[in-house]
């Protein structure tokens, strides 16, 4: 399942969704982004995402079927908000079941790192000294790139 929204999650509500998601679960692998204040500048207040409706929701379904076709993915679930977010606001939460947790931590890492790159969403850093868009890091691209190997 997927949601793009703006207002906040509940991880632990998202995680026992995932708990509850049937047999043959044995192993839960969740991720949770936080805003930081460490951005391209030093005085980070928070963020403001843009994405690109119906294309952002295509793009994820995308990642998840690759995953399930590389590993052993029962349910997947990806929240990501948009809209003004403060620091230390959630943005991101990945979850994964499946039988075994190898393939629980492996799709959830490559949806994340995914989801860095492939997902049409736009991150703009607010801060006192101004707002600017950010650009993808070279590193984000690279573990990106990582998975095609």
């Amino acid at each position: 399942m997927i949601s793009i929204q703006t207002e906040d999650f509940d991880s632990g509500a998202e995680y026992t969704a995932l708990r509850n998601s049937g047999a043959g679960t044995g192993a839960i692998a969740t991720f949770t982004g936080l805003v930081r204040d460490s951005g391209d500048t030093q005085d980070v207040s928070g963020l403001f995402l843009e994405h690109y409706p119906g294309m952002t929701e295509q793009v994820i379904a995308g990642l998840i079927k690759d995953a399930s076709q590389r590993w052993d993915v029962r349910k997947a679930r990806v929240i990501h908000r948009v809209g003004k977010l403060l620091l230390q606001e959630q943005i991101v939460f990945v979850g994964i079941c499946s039988a075994h947790r190898g393939d629980a931590f492996a799709a959830c890492e490559f949806i994340m790192d995914a989801l860095k790159t492939s997902a049409p969403f736009w991150k703009k850093e607010l801060s006192e000294s101004g707002e600017h868009w950010v650009e993808q890091k070279a590193s984000d691209v690279a573990r990106g790139q990582a998975w095609d190997k």
